[in-house]
């Protein structure tokens, strides 16, 4: 049985539920009733609200806040310094978390605002503000979030980019 490893630091809220394999790293607060799934990696600073919802292999990066209520899928990325949001207005009893599907890459420093889906395997742009739910398999980015291209033309770039810088570094 493999156990999840923990940073100095880290609060735990009561009722959390953390699964097998994960590295949670160091000074990360985690609310009240949040579930975090097997294999996710949360790094330093993170703050995950109340009933926060993380599925498997979620790599959360450090200085990452994630509001209460927010549900991630599985092998969800979010870069650090980004904010997930669920309070159109502050201070309110009324929380509209975002949710970020399957697969959804979220560059850093991104805000995105409450009641908003991030679909399947959607990117997000370094810097975005997201006011608006994103299509599945779509790349958008800038403040606010606007379509970019689709997530194959997306890959095609970045795999021409690693290719060409690759041969550079050898």
């Amino acid at each position: 049985m493999q156990t999840s490893k923990r940073g100095v630091g880290v609060v735990e809220g009561k009722n959390v539920q953390i699964g097998e394999g994960c590295a949670i790293w160091n000074y990360v607060v985690i609310g009240d009733g949040t579930k975090i799934g097997d294999n996710c990696i949360i790094g330093s600073f993170v703050d995950l609200g109340k009933e926060v919802v993380l599925g498997k292999n979620c790599n959360i990066q450090a200085h990452v806040t994630i509001s209460n209520g927010c549900v991630l899928g599985d092998n969800v990325f979010i870069a650090p310094n980004s904010s997930l949001l669920n309070d159109k207005y502050p201070k309110s009893s009324l929380l509209n978390p975002p949710i970020i599907k399957d697969g959804a890459a979220i560059g850093g420093g991104v805000t995105i605002l409450p009641n908003v889906t991030v679909g399947e395997k959607a990117v997000v742009g370094g810097g975005s503000v997201v006011a608006k739910d994103v299509p599945p398999r779509t790349v958008v980015a800038g403040c606010p979030a606007k379509y970019v291209m689709t997530l194959e033309a997306y890959e095609a770039k970045r795999n021409a980019f690693i290719k060409a810088h690759s041969k550079v570094q050898k």
